[in-house]
């Protein structure tokens, strides 16, 4: 099973049916997701998974809806339920459920959210997950993603995600209207909000892993850029010092450079600093340099 079939499968087992508006902000949650349409008479819900169909009739059930009948056709599960009257935060365009004025003004009037509101909203965008969302392995990408049906509802739901601090950005697919987070920190935030605390302490723990992961490469191809260089430098040192001794322009050099180009070829693979330590007299890395660079243009 997937990281986000696992995460979802277990949202879906939720306990937390009693309270009848958390149920139906939940299902409007996922009335309004890409996988939900309807005609003039039905709403149609589908879902490849078996647990996330059950979750669903489970929350019409729950809120006295009976009349509704559940298929099978090839992988897909589908569910079909009359149209429903008495929510008036949902309303119905030709094959499209979004969002009614009333649900959005009930949006431009959350400031400081209350215990009660704030359980709302979880429970509402943890419909949508439920409905139409999913969430990369954390090992391979970072990439959370719902889709909306339509694209007043995208726009509806980011501004209330915008509100508790969870930056969506918006994307148009040919298949619906997408909100999705690309950075580890929101992704855990995202899941935390909702109610995912096993995957949240799971995406964790691989996100922690993967960036120590990706800090040491990043060092280890520091250093092998660094030792690359290094080793670089020398060999053309070591090609302009030997230059001079054919030529016999050796002998002619300063104390200081015979000195210095002794020692880089007795010692080929030493640093510029360990260099300086064995002159008689010790320089720094810059003095070194300057000496090696003299013999480079000498050789010339």
């Amino acid at each position: 099973m997937s990281f986000s079939s696992e995460l979802k499968e277990n949202l879906s087992k939720m306990a937390n049916l009693k309270n009848k508006e958390l149920v139906k902000q939940e299902l409007i949650g996922y009335l309004i997701s890409n996988n939900t349409v309807c005609d003039s008479r039905n709403i149609y819900y589908s879902t490849i998974n078996e647990y996330n169909i059950n979750r669903f009739s489970k929350l019409i059930s729950n809120l006295s809806i009976q009349n509704f009948k559940i298929e099978l056709k090839g992988k897909n599960y589908i569910i079909r339920l009359p149209k429903i009257k008495d929510v008036n935060e949902i309303k119905y365009d030709e094959k499209d459920i979004g969002l009614s004025d009333i649900f959005n003004d009930k949006v431009m009037e959350i400031n400081e959210l209350n215990q009660d509101k704030e359980n709302e909203i979880k429970s509402f965008i943890r419909g949508i997950f439920l409905g139409s969302g999913s969430v990369n392995n954390p090992e391979n990408k970072y990439h959370l993603e719902i889709i909306l049906r339509t694209k007043e509802s995208a726009k509806t739901v980011k501004k209330i995600l915008d509100k508790i601090g969870i930056n969506m950005k918006e994307l148009e697919r040919k298949n619906g209207f997408s909100l999705y987070l690309k950075e580890g920190e929101e992704i855990s935030n995202f899941l935390a909000f909702i109610g995912a605390n096993n995957a949240v302490l799971k995406f964790e723990e691989i996100r922690v892993l993967r960036d120590m992961k990706n800090n040491i490469n990043r060092k280890v191809n520091c250093e092998t850029a660094n030792i690359s260089k290094i080793v670089n430098a020398a060999v053309k040192q070591t090609d302009a010092i030997k230059k001079l001794q054919q030529t016999g322009k050796f002998e002619k050099l300063s104390d200081n450079l015979k000195e210095i180009a002794t020692l880089r070829i007795e010692n080929p693979d030493a640093s510029l600093i360990e260099l300086g330590q064995m002159l008689k007299n010790p320089i720094g890395k810059s003095g070194v340099n300057h000496r090696l660079k003299q013999i480079e243009e000498l050789s010339k």
